[in-house]
């Protein structure tokens, strides 16, 4: 739909061009990382005479696509681009000489790349060949949908996605320990999808024993996620499925330094990486691992749990994004484990609360996810 002819209409025909940008970046999730997310329009007037989004790690830029399809029509025309155009040499060569060489005139960015080699640099070269460089529109929205590379950017450390399945009394499991299944295909389907486009997908030792998990996206997605375990002593059994399959999709066993030698050989010789972290307490470690994930430059991390898991990443604050699968269905019992483990908050009124919510019915199941609110 075109813009209406109420207000500015330049401003209108800006947003709504913009707009179109990050329709198209979206189309890039899972397939980029650990670059962002950028999608581009070029646009004579209401007219749009190309469009391009960054489609893959190490491949042409968003820029670089949508002038490719404009051609000799993009001399005098407006770029609309998510995220200033780069102006360093990287994988790919700098946007910002691409762009210039198009005669391009007008350049609307939503955000400025805080990436240490572009962050201004880009848009200052544009100005200097003579371009009308803006920055800001639709910035909020844009900072949403690379939320993670900017944290990676920022903090180090990857965005961290907390999932659960649960009954509608908030159990894990029953009593007995049984937590097959409690949602339904129609949700478990979503959570393979999510799978498909992280980095890893990581469960404490105790999920992995009692659940045997594969952890794997099926059917595979855009990204092979490493399957990461969180077992002080390098505990997990030679037969589990993570073990056997450890040669063909990446594992990953984050164990304290003391974990006994004999463990960590044995997985070793199954072709399991064993990361030893030397941090005093599980908290440290745990810190550390994220740290250590970071460095590796990914971006997305799903955590399944369990409770321990989910708790020790709620109390250290490494939770970005939760997304939980309500099943109709209740088993009760005081012992029966809840989501969230840990020491917990003492009061209601210090509670993580989420924005950006949505809740859509998933088969027989809610399904519900969000981003936990941080103080601004």
């Amino acid at each position: 739909m075109k813009p209406t002819q109420q207000g500015d209409p330049s401003r209108e025909l800006d947003a709504w061009h913009m707009q179109r940008a990050l329709e198209l970046a979206v189309q890039g999730r899972g397939r980029v990382e650990p670059n962002p997310l950028v999608g581009c329009v070029i646009a004579r007037g209401a007219e749009i005479i190309g469009e391009g989004y960054h489609r893959r790690y190490g491949g042409p830029h968003a820029e670089i696509n949508a002038l490719e399809t404009a051609g000799n029509r993009a001399d005098g025309a407006t770029l609309y681009v998510t995220l200033e155009p780069c102006c360093h040499q990287g994988k790919t060569p700098p946007c910002t000489q691409a762009v210039i060489r198009a005669g391009i005139r007008r350049v609307v960015a939503a955000m400025q790349d805080p990436f240490p080699q572009v962050a201004g640099g880009g848009a200052a070269e544009l100005r200097t060949a003579g371009i009308e460089v803006e920055i800001g529109l639709h910035e909020p929205a844009v900072r949403k949908l690379n939320a993670p590379y900017l944290k990676l950017l920022a903090a180090g450390r990857p965005w961290t996605i907390g999932k659960w399945a649960m009954t509608l009394d908030g159990k894990l499991a029953s009593t007995g320990g049984d937590s097959r299944w409690i949602s339904g295909e129609a949700s478990r389907a979503v959570v393979h999808e999510i799978r498909g486009r992280v980095d890893a997908v990581m469960v404490g030792a105790g999920t992995a024993r009692a659940d045997d998990p594969l952890l794997t996206a099926r059917p595979a997605g855009p990204r092979t996620a490493l399957r990461i375990v969180v077992d002080d002593r390098a505990s997990l059994d030679p037969k589990c499925q993570l073990v056997r399959t450890a040669r063909d999709v990446p594992v990953l066993v984050a164990a304290a330094s003391d974990a006994p030698a004999e463990n960590v050989g044995r997985l070793e010789a199954a072709g399991v990486e064993v990361l030893r972290l030397a941090a005093g307490d599980r908290a440290a470690r745990l810190a550390a691992l994220f740290d250590e994930l970071g460095s590796r430059r990914l971006t997305n991390v799903l955590v399944e749990g369990g409770a321990g898991l989910l708790g020790a990443c709620f109390d250290g604050g490494h939770l970005d994004e939760i997304h939980v699968f309500i099943a109709p269905k209740l088993v009760g019992g005081a012992s029966a484990p809840s989501p969230v483990g840990g020491r917990g908050l003492a009061g209601m009124t210090a509670a993580l609360r989420l924005e950006d919510i949505t809740r859509r019915p998933v088969g027989d199941d809610l399904y519900l996810f969000g981003r936990i609110v941080r103080d601004r």
